[in-house]
């Protein structure tokens, strides 16, 4: 989808994680008001702090760092409450053995790192050394005790071979918090909104369809899947099934809890609140 001058640039994150509220989106808004832009999800947040994508799926930390600029969208998001399949720690040695070593990060995330940072620091009392590399893992694993990969690149690593022990962080994080983990929100630049109130609501409206079109029908999405990308019909059912696409309560309070425990490790430099937008109104909550 691309013109010329689009009244709304929306961004995409290039991992199959967020194609069910993607898959039918593109032809329920075949509009020229509207452009998608494809990018890495550390891309993605970039361009929306600078103000060059309008609104898109970013990084849940990306959120907490410009809570004050941006309102999400309700019941949209990539959740989990245990497994998650795809942001997944790869080590040799148990985890509590390596939270003091080196750990290697990839250059495509912020909330899977601070993520795990949390679970490191915080649940395992560790202090290792980081590093930041593109994410290719067996380069990553030359010279560190873990690496972290995510979306496509963790699915892919986590085919192969076992040679190496694999931590699911959202099955860390429900294993020491009880809650859900959030990893990406629909978020909007809040002058988009002034400007173009109706044109939100028709692109909130044709999401959520695209969310219910892939639920009820996945198949044609699980055979993409399997030609980009790789596995069987099964694994494809199980991945798109183990996620969550809503953003109700639940998946807030622990988002909510990420957002504390993030600003009390100094991730973040003040406290976050998560503001909902609402057709004809924006409303800022605290949960």
């Amino acid at each position: 989808m691309s013109n010329l001058d689009p009244k709304i640039r929306i961004g995409r994150i290039n991992y199959t994680n967020v194609w069910p509220i993607y898959y039918y989106f593109p032809q329920l808004m075949n509009i020229p008001e509207v452009d998608i832009i494809e990018q890495v999800p550390s891309s993605l947040n970039k361009a929306m702090a600078e103000g060059s994508i309008d609104m898109g799926p970013i990084s849940s930390f990306s959120f907490g760092e410009h809570f004050e600029e941006y309102v999400l969208y309700p019941d949209l998001s990539v959740s989990a409450f245990g497994e998650v399949n795809s942001i997944l720690l790869f080590h040799e040695k148990p985890l509590r053995e390596i939270v003091n070593g080196h750990i290697v990060l990839p250059s495509t995330s912020a909330t899977s790192i601070n993520l795990l940072k949390i679970i490191v620091e915080k649940f395992y009392g560790g202090k290792p050394t980081y590093s930041t590399q593109k994410p290719n893992l067996d380069e990553m694993m030359k010279n560190a005790d873990g690496a972290l990969l995510i979306g496509d690149d963790a699915i892919k690593e986590s085919w192969r071979d076992p040679r190496y022990m694999i931590t699911d962080l959202g099955q860390e994080w429900a294993k020491w918090t009880g809650q859900w983990m959030t990893f990406a929100v629909w978020a909007i630049r809040k002058e988009v909104i002034r400007k173009h109130p109706a044109l939100i609501a028709d692109i909130y409206a044709a999401f959520k369809k695209s969310k219910e079109m892939a639920h009820a029908n996945p198949d044609s999405m699980i055979r993409e899947a399997q030609e980009k990308v790789g596995g069987t019909p099964q694994y494809w059912h199980h991945y798109f099934h183990s996620l969550c696409y809503d953003f109700a309560a639940e998946q807030r309070a622990g988002l909510s809890k990420y957002y504390q425990y993030a600003y009390e490790l100094g991730f973040l430099p003040k406290p976050v609140n998560i503001g909902l937008w609402e057709e004809n109104n924006v409303t800022r909550v605290t949960e």
